[in-house]
């Protein structure tokens, strides 16, 4: 594994840079200097940007509108927008949905939808989490039955994110009662505008509408929106785990926050001592950047294997644990600089925003980032089922 970039590669690295530089709205990079929440038309704007330089979809295969870059460009792809602090795009139609349909979708679903996605025109989101079926997906209850050419669904979906926004859904339904649990679910693309669906919000301790719970009562979804083949769906939903799984990991962006860590506590705050000069502090930074490099070259170990025509195995288990974990450790600096500042009532008290004053700007979002990444161990897959299938696939238990 060659850790040089070779001189092509730093000409990419440089035009990558300048693309940024160049493109990137400014009207998003004013909101999130700010803290603001995004809208759909905010992360839209940057999707659109890169969807007509060529540049939305590094990891799809170029017959289907990827780049063909390889997986050191798209390594450096990764770097340089966690390092202009880019907007991450909207995941469930571009690394999510989209791979399953251009590797297990007949050519109409690949005609119909992959455009559509690439372009931006459709929004997607998740049906997979249901009360009582989160980490045990498997036991989900939702029910499709077959009714000449189409689905009649009935069930409820939890933890949607950004349902209010989408257009259209990718579904985990049980479709076979009868069989063992993940031997009888299908997998269908919903259009979100269909009669029976209701999205209700749920609202996030930061105040977010982020995520929603979904109903559907007797929606119908015709039988050729079903991916692969019926009851068969579990393969698809594993496949679409483990790439979700690698991107989870965050390094790239993980490296940036504790840059801004560094940044944060190299100044006085209040008149008192940077919190770097404190060696307790001091030394929680250093191990958090020690087991962030080691994630970095175990994801570096993942692209070569990608590069030979491997597909990600336990290793992406390894990923979304490590990387999580670190995402969450990150979120728990932050707020210890932030101190009372960081108070969730706070949050529209930063520097500037009013007569009160109240504390430094970056502080505001400190609670409400805090509280949201609690979920990052548990969504694609729980690091306890991520360590149970380490141990199946590496140690043969």
């Amino acid at each position: 594994m060659d850790l040089e970039f070779s001189p092509e590669e730093i000409a990419f690295r440089d035009e990558v840079r300048a693309f940024i530089a160049e493109n990137y709205p400014a009207e998003l990079r004013g909101k999130q200097d700010e803290g603001d929440e995004l809208s759909k038309e905010d992360f839209l704007s940057w999707h659109k940007v890169l969807f007509a330089k060529g540049w939305v979809a590094p990891a799809w295969p170029v017959e289907y509108g990827g780049t063909g870059w390889t997986v050191t460009q798209r390594y450096i792809w990764s770097e340089e927008t966690a390092r202009a602090d880019c907007i991450r795009l909207m995941p469930f139609g571009l690394t999510m949905v989209g791979p399953v349909i251009y590797t297990f979708g007949t050519p109409e679903q690949k005609a119909k939808f992959l455009p559509r996605i690439l372009s931006g025109e459709d929004w997607w989101c998740q049906g997979y989490s249901e009360p009582g079926a989160g980490s045990d997906l498997a036991s989900l209850r939702t029910r499709a039955v077959r009714d000449g050419d189409h689905y009649v669904v009935n069930g409820q979906k939890t933890w949607t994110t950004m349902a209010q926004h989408a257009d259209w859904g990718f579904f985990l339904v049980r479709t076979n009662p009868e069989a063992k649990m993940q031997e009888g679910i299908s997998f269908l693309l919903v259009d979100m505008k269909t009669p029976g669906i209701e999205v209700r919000p749920i609202i996030t301790l930061g105040g977010e509408h982020e995520v929603n719970e979904v109903f559907l009562e007797d929606v119908r979804v015709p039988v050729e929106n079903r991916v692969y083949e019926e009851d068969k769906g579990w393969t698809c939903a594993k496949f679409l785990l483990a790439h979700e799984r690698v991107g989870i990991a965050g390094v790239a962006a993980s490296k940036r926050g504790i840059e801004r860590i560094r940044e944060i506590a190299a100044n006085e705050l209040d008149g008192e001592k940077a919190l770097l000069a404190n060696p307790f502090f001091r030394r929680k930074v250093a191990e958090l950047e020690m087991d962030l490099t080691a994630l970095e070259y175990t994801e570096l170990r993942t692209l070569a294997g990608e590069a030979a025509g491997k597909g990600p195995g336990a290793e992406s288990s390894v990923l979304k644990i490590k990387g999580s974990e670190i995402q969450q450790r990150l979120t728990e600096l932050t707020l210890e600089m932030a101190g009372h500042y960081g108070a969730p009532y706070f949050r529209s008290f930063g520097e500037g925003d009013n007569e009160h004053g109240i504390g430094p700007a970056w502080a505001n979002r400190a609670a409400p980032m805090y509280f949201n990444t609690r979920k990052t161990t548990i969504y694609g897959g729980s690091n306890e089922i991520q360590r149970n299938i380490i141990a199946k696939m590496v140690l043969g238990l």
